[in-house]
């Protein structure tokens, strides 16, 4: 019975169609989320960089292990969300057209994934800034195409 009326429903108010040039509507995309990410990937290396045992302790050995572990973790973890945020930008917002306009669009999108995955396997505030540097990059990228001039900030 439900599904008779449904049907006749569907044929009385029929849907549009509907075109869409990527997997979600205008305006989800961002790479905000990207560049939070990345800072905190920065963050995290400079970190664990300066971290040193307050002593030689069992305490302060355990207590900076602790930390240090966790500094890692939130590394790593941050990597992999500027890497996944990276791969939808360019996956599901660019589009050959934007080819054009920018010819080192694959290039850069390959250097920032690398990047991410080297930021997870070492501690190296080279690779951290490259990263920050390259996602810097991909903003103007993505704002210029959206004909937007949106100012390039970092929270720390």
């Amino acid at each position: 019975m439900l599904k008779q009326i449904t049907t006749t429903l569907k044929n009385l108010l029929p849907a549009e169609d509907v075109h869409a040039h990527c997997d979600g509507p205008c305006g989800v995309y961002d790479p905000s989320s990207a560049r939070v990410a990345a800072e905190a990937v920065l963050s995290m290396t400079k970190k664990l960089i300066d971290l040193e045992p307050k002593d030689n302790s069992k305490e302060a050995q355990i207590a900076y292990q602790n930390t240090f572990s966790r500094f890692v973790q939130i590394k790593e973890e941050q990597a992999q969300i500027a890497k996944e945020e990276l791969l939808i930008l360019w996956t599901d917002y660019f589009k050959e057209k934007h080819l054009q306009q920018y010819p080192d669009l694959h290039t850069t999108f390959w250097k920032a994934a690398k990047l991410c995955s080297a930021c997870k396997m070492e501690v190296n505030q080279q690779h951290a800034q490259e990263l920050m540097d390259t996602v810097q990059k991909i903003h103007n990228m993505f704002w210029e195409s959206k004909e937007r001039d949106i100012p390039w900030y970092q929270a720390s």
